[in-house]
């Protein structure tokens, strides 16, 4: 039986010598921001886990689509973002109703937000944040801790 095992093992066993890979390649560490990474925050203190937020970092940017379900039945006209290099909040009609603190530093002048209305009557807010000038290394996420001025 171990032959018939060893010999289905030598079949399934693919050519790869037109990839031009060795097995040194293999070793090297891959650049720590040449992959994309993505994951989800949440979007509540109340330990809720909302999964409110997915994220995709690149080497100069986080991109975020925030689903706050505390934000149902705002109309997305009504909503506005503020990015500072260390936070991003959330006003409904001028009146700040979420905030958080972000995992990295930003550069609050290279922001594009968009707000749309969202499924279930949750609006939809698509953020593109550029890290700060001068940062190194990945944020590993985008919502470090939600702010205490939350109403949400």
């Amino acid at each position: 039986a171990s032959l018939r095992a060893a010999s289905a093992m030598r079949s399934a066993s693919v050519d790869v010598a037109d990839l031009k890979v060795s097995m040194d390649d293999l070793d090297k560490p891959l650049e720590e921001l040449t992959v994309d990474t993505r994951g989800v925050d949440h979007t509540s203190r109340t330990g809720i886990q909302d999964d409110g937020c997915a994220w995709t970092e690149r080497a100069d940017s986080v991109e975020a689509v925030l689903r706050i379900p505390g934000l149902r039945g705002q109309p997305s006209g009504s909503l506005s973002v503020d990015v500072t290099p260390t936070s991003c909040t959330v006003s409904s009609f001028g009146m700040a109703v979420w905030s958080c603190l972000l995992k990295g530093r930003a550069n609050p002048e290279s922001v594009a937000v968009d707000v749309s209305d969202g499924a279930d009557a949750v609006p939809t807010i698509e953020l593109r944040i550029g890290k700060a000038e001068g940062t190194s290394g990945r944020w590993g996420g985008f919502i470090e801790s939600i702010g205490e001025d939350s109403i949400l």
